[in-house]
C-alpha cells in the first residue's frame, strides 16, 4: 500500500489524456474516479479526474426533477415532466331544456354542452319520441333544430350517447355512459287547437291559414289567421255557443269525432295523444270523413227535433217524445258519445216498473239518454224515460247522419 505522501499526491494528481476517438482535435478532458482508502483506519474518498461529461452531467441531476416513486433501488429515475398526463373523462355540464323542465314551448330547440370541444362527426343524441330536425356541433356545445313540432304534454327524453360508440371530444375524451334528460312541452292552446280541427273540417267553422304559412316547428303554436262559419243560416241556438279560444261543446264535439276516426278513446279531452295525432294529420292533410251534424230537440208541444247536417236543414220538424215527469230530459247541450245500430236498454221508469227492451238507430248523448227509434201509437209529447223517441222509419233516416261528435240541443 502506498505511503501517505505518495497517496496525497495521488489525489492531486490531474492526467490529461488525448481523446481516443482518433479525430486528431488534441482535445484533452479530466477523468475522476472515487475510489476509497484506508487512511488510518477512517475512509477516505478519494476524487480523481477524468470522467466523462455525459456521465458528469447525470450526476449534477437535480433531485427536484426526479419521481421518487420511480427512484427506488437500482431502478434509473424517470421525471414526471416526460410522461404524458391522463385524459380525463368527457361530461355533460348543462342541457337546454334542462332535465325535468316543464311547460316547455312546443317550438323549443336543444342544447347540450360539454366539458369541452365535441369532435365533429359524433354521434348525436336521439329524442323519444322522434321529431324531425337535425343536430349540429358548435364548440363545446351540440345543438338540435327541429323542423317539426314537438307535441303537446308529452314528455320526451333526450339520450346523449356515451361508451366506445358515444360523443368523443377533439382531444380524444369520451363520455363515459349515456345520460338521459326528460322534458314536458306546455299544453297545447285552445286557440289552436280550435284552429287545427276547423283547419281539418271537424268544426262547422272555417280556418283562413296566415300567409305566408308558418314553419313546421310552429305546426302547435297558435297563428293569426281567423276562423268563421262554414255555412249561412246555422241556428242561434249553435252559434251563440262559440267563443274563440274558449273551450266549449262545440270544440268538445269536433274532438271527439276526431278521437273516433283516429280510433283513440273517446272523452273530448284534447291531452297528448290527440295532439299527436292531430299534429300527424294536419303534415299530412288527413279531413274529417263524416259530416258536421246539429240536432235540436224542442219540448214545445207538439215536441219535435230538426237536424242540420254540414249546414244544410236536412230533418224538420220531426215528431218526437221526451221524458216524462220524474224522468224529464235535461236541458242543455250534448255530444253524441256512443253511436249503435241496435242498443239493449235495461231499467226502473217512474212507476217503479221494471224495463228490458231492444231499440234500434241510438245515438247517446246524456247518460243512458239517447236518440232512437220506439214504436208508439203518437208522438210529439213526454212519453219516454228520459230519451227522444222517434219513429222506427224515422229514427232509420236520421241515424246515420248523428255519429260521434254530433252536437244535440234540448230546449
Amino acid at each position: 500500500m502506498p505511503g501517505v505522501g505518495s497517496l496525497e499526491a495521488l489525489v492531486r494528481h490531474r492526467s490529461k489524456f488525448t481523446d481516443g476517438s482518433g479525430g486528431g482535435s488534441g482535445a484533452t478532458r479530466e477523468r475522476r474516479f472515487r475510489h476509497p482508502f484506508l487512511v488510518g483506519g477512517a475512509a477516505v474518498l478519494v476524487v480523481i479526474a477524468g470522467l466523462g461529461a455525459a456521465f458528469a452531467t447525470s450526476l449534477a441531476r437535480s433531485p427536484a426533477s426526479e419521481d421518487p416513486a420511480r427512484c427506488t433501488g437500482n431502478a434509473r429515475c424517470v421525471s414526471t415532466a416526460s410522461r404524458a398526463a391522463p385524459v380525463a373523462a368527457l361530461s355533460v355540464v348543462s342541457t337546454t331544456p334542462a332535465s325535468g323542465a316543464t311547460n316547455v314551448p312546443p317550438d323549443t330547440g336543444i342544447t347540450v354542452d360539454f366539458s369541452t370541444s365535441v369532435r365533429p362527426g359524433s354521434p348525436s343524441p336521439s329524442l323519444s319520441p322522434t321529431v324531425p330536425g337535425s343536430w349540429n356541433t358548435d364548440g363545446n356545445a351540440m345543438v338540435f333544430s327541429p323542423v317539426g313540432s314537438f307535441v303537446p304534454f308529452v314528455t320526451y327524453t333526450l339520450t346523449v350517447p356515451g361508451g366506445s360508440g358515444g360523443v368523443v371530444a377533439t382531444d380524444g375524451q369520451r363520455l363515459g355512459a349515456d345520460e338521459t334528460v326528460t322534458f314536458t312541452i306546455a299544453p297545447g292552446s285552445v286557440t289552436r287547437l280550435q284552429q287545427l280541427l276547423a283547419q281539418l273540417g271537424y268544426l262547422p267553422l272555417a280556418y283562413s291559414d296566415p300567409v305566408p304559412a308558418p314553419p313546421p316547428a310552429q305546426l302547435a303554436l297558435p297563428q293569426p289567421g281567423s276562423l268563421s262559419w262554414r255555412w249561412n243560416g246555422l241556428p242561434t241556438q249553435l252559434t251563440r255557443q262559440w267563443t274563440p279560444g274558449v273551450e266549449s261543446e262545440i270544440t268538445k264535439g269536433a274532438i271527439m269525432s276526431f278521437e273516433t276516426q283516429n280510433g283513440l278513446s273517446v272523452d273530448g279531452i284534447a291531452g297528448p295523444q290527440v295532439w299527436t295525432a292531430l299534429l300527424a294529420d294536419v303534415v299530412a292533410g288527413k279531413a274529417n270523413a263524416r259530416p258536421v251534424s246539429y240536432v235540436l230537440v224542442t219540448k214545445t208541444l207538439p215536441e219535435h227535433l230538426t237536424v242540420w247536417v254540414d249546414g244544410v236543414l236536412t230533418f224538420s220538424d220531426v215528431p218526437c217524445n221526451t221524458g216524462v215527469q220524474g224522468a224529464t230530459t235535461p236541458d242543455g247541450t250534448f255530444t253524441v258519445f256512443e253511436h249503435v245500430p241496435v242498443s239493449n236498454m235495461r231499467g226502473t221508469d217512474v212507476t217503479g216498473t221494471s224495463y228490458d227492451v231492444t231499440v234500434p238507430w241510438a245515438s247517446y248523448f246524456t247518460g243512458g239518454d239517447a236518440l232512437h227509434g220506439y214504436p208508439r201509437a203518437a208522438y210529439g209529447f213526454p212519453q219516454s224515460n228520459g230519451c227522444v223517441e222517434m219513429p222506427i222509419p224515422t229514427a232509420g233516416k236520421v241515424w246515420p247522419d248523428t255519429p260521434i261528435g254530433t252536437l244535440v240541443t234540448v230546449q
